[in-house]
């Protein structure tokens, strides 16, 4: 196609009758038929023609543009659709379609711009919309796109590209109840679409709705039955139902359609880990890491049972080069550097930063004493939920909240989940001296005793879920109902619940052998104070559970068969909190079970409790 050149506006000339099909106009609507119908050549005849007649013919110069377009050549396609704007500004087709060129061109201000001013004219064309969408996509405003895609999908709502492209934003911002419903709309206009079912299913997955996950991701992978990644995604569902031997065969059959499929092998992984066939489990791991060495989830993975079997010397260092996976890890982009362990820090001051959960907070919040013993002034910054508690543990020169503001000069820093690394941490050192967590203040002890009432019996707190939110929640939380099985030994119960589930709350509301005073648990300091008052603390792996481990408060503390790293495997004590107690589902991941044996040795303690009667 050759390069236009600049032409002198005219007005066409006058046509009679004879002369009519020579016009600009026919010429134009005959190339624009033969560009529709695929015969480019002799439609840049006819532009040609039309702007041997008139120069300045806007339409022509349009179809030139198209023609560059359909022969990819962006560059002449924008100068052609500037000259036919040059001719005819109120056309919304014309600044579109130079809109599309120089999206094409990677120009995304200008495209924006463009589209801006076609739907200035036109803001009925849900096509302009969805272009205007593309644009403010590549240019990272999010929120924007999203609302040009759900713009074109209100005006035309089968347009299958909006939903998409809406879905998929909604997706990566992590907004997975909006991107179901853009994908409902798409997998409605397009039931064959495998990819839509697909992605319908990760959403809801990522939800916790995985019965309705499975249903969609099989749905995809019954569309396209030879696809591994479909295959590998209805393994994953089924291992986050516990249904690990079943995830294994989908799993399989994700490898032999894909045998170098990374993730297919870390899910297959993880099946195996939860089924405790933990040489299987590496090996399978390090297969993944050797096909894509920066596969961080791998990594991951793989640090993680490394801690679990024991091995810290690998597990730490393995952890930390995995904490870059998706979902977990976020990049504060510190100007100073980050601290490992391997240098002096001595009148130095550092961040010590939380970088996990109140749990994990609480657990390695014992390594400040250690860093501020090397010299250094030690900023902590901890979640708000546990900033007032932790703001008088031992070395720390200042406390904040996370995200309370601008965070003061400092010369290192450190995310408290990479001090066990810094330190070379081993079983054998694990800094165990509790409790290393501020005495609640008298006063407040006081007014627990006040309100637990008469200590004639033994005062047991109960806690029986965590977040939901939590990766493994599933499997370590369970109903108020299950825990109940308990509650006909001798002692007084206190839920330590905070937000209890709705069925929970119900359990909770017919039980009044389980006394309820967690309307007073406004911040861990009071929750610490109503642990302090407790002879004995039952809890699944919580926050809670950390609590009472790290205030060297008796615990019993309930796990299921594939428990976090941290409790390590066949013990029922833990290196990491001496007064606690750990009581392990068997492979029958079974909390009834588990409980009747608490039962068991609690009315043992219960009888040997020192305030019993005779």
């Amino acid at each position: 196609m050759n390069r236009p050149q600049e032409h002198a506006a005219r007005p066409p000339r006058e046509s009679t009758s004879a002369d009519a099909r020579e016009t600009p106009t026919a010429w134009f609507e005959a190339g624009l038929r033969l560009l529709q119908a695929g015969q480019l050549a002799e439609a840049e005849q006819c532009g040609r023609s039309a702007l041997a007649l008139d120069q300045g013919h806007a339409d022509s110069l349009h179809l030139m543009g198209m023609l560059c377009v359909a022969a990819r050549q962006y560059d002449l396609a924008i100068e052609w659709f500037a000259m036919a704007i040059r001719q005819n500004p109120d056309v919304a087709d014309y600044f579109s379609n130079l809109g599309m060129a120089l999206l094409r061109r990677d120009r995304f201000d200008e495209a924006i711009k463009c589209y801006d001013r076609a739907l200035v004219l036109n803001p009925g064309q849900a096509e302009i919309w969805f272009r205007m969408g593309e644009s403010l996509r590549h240019r990272r405003r999010l929120d924007e796109a999203i609302l040009s895609f759900d713009q074109a999908l209100k005006l035309d709502g089968r347009h299958a590209g909006a939903a998409y492209a809406s879905a998929m934003l909604h997706f990566d911002e992590g907004r997975y109840e909006q991107a179901i419903g853009s994908l409902d709309r798409l997998v409605a206009l397009r039931p064959d679409l495998a990819g839509g079912h697909n992605l319908r299913g990760v959403c809801l997955l990522e939800l916790e709705r995985l019965e309705e996950a499975l249903v969609s991701c099989g749905k995809a992978l019954e569309l396209a039955p030879d696809s591994a990644d479909f295959a590998s995604n209805v393994g994953l569902v089924l291992h986050r139902l516990g249904r690990d031997e079943e995830a294994l065969t989908w799993s399989d059959k994700a490898l032999a359609l894909n045998p170098v499929l990374s993730f297919a092998l870390n899910n297959r992984a993880q099946s195996l880990l939860a089924l405790h066939r933990f040489d299987e489990a590496l090996a399978v791991l390090d297969k993944a890491i050797a096909i894509n060495p920066a596969f961080d989830l791998a990594h991951w993975n793989m640090g993680l049972t490394r801690l679990q079997l024991g091995d810290y010397e690998t597990g730490w260092a393995l952890r930390e080069r995995g904490r870059a996976c998706r979902g977990f890890f976020v990049d504060r982009k510190f100007t100073r550097p980050h601290w490992p362990g391997d240098q002096p820090i001595a009148g130095k001051t550092i961040l010590l930063h939380s970088d996990e959960g109140l749990g994990d907070t609480i657990q390695y919040v014992r390594y400040v004493k250690l860093v501020a013993q090397l010299g250094a002034r030690v900023i902590l910054e901890v979640p708000g939920p546990v900033h007032a508690l932790l703001s008088g543990i031992e070395g720390v020169s200042l406390c904040l909240p996370k995200g309370g503001g601008t965070l003061p000069e400092f010369d290192l820093h450190c995310p408290l989940s990479g001090l066990p690394l810094a330190f070379k941490t081993r079983i054998e050192t694990i800094p165990s001296d509790v409790p290393y967590l501020p005495v609640p203040q008298d006063g407040l002890r006081q007014a627990w005793e006040a309100r637990l009432g008469p200590h004639d019996r033994m005062r047991i707190g109960l806690v029986w879920s965590g977040s939901p939110a939590q990766g493994n929640d599933r499997n370590r939380s369970m109903r108020l109902a299950t825990m109940c099985r308990i509650l006909d030994a001798d002692a007084r119960f206190f839920s330590l619940q905070k937000d209890p589930r709705p069925e929970d709350k119900a359990t909770l509301g017919s039980r009044p052998d389980i006394i309820d005073l967690t309307a007073h648990l406004t911040d861990f300091v009071e929750t610490a104070a109503m642990v302090s008052c407790l002879d004995l603390v039952i809890s699944v792996c919580t926050s809670v559970a950390h609590l009472a481990g790290a205030l060297a408060r008796p615990s019993w503390i309930l796990l299921c068969y594939a428990p976090d790293f941290r409790w390590l495997l066949d013990r029922d004590d833990s290196p990491w909190y001496p007064t606690a107690r750990l009581f392990r589902q068997s492979a029958a991941c079974d909390y009834a079970e588990v409980l009747d044996r608490v039962r068991a040795e609690l009315n043992a303690r219960i009888a040997a409790w020192p305030g019993a009667a005779p």
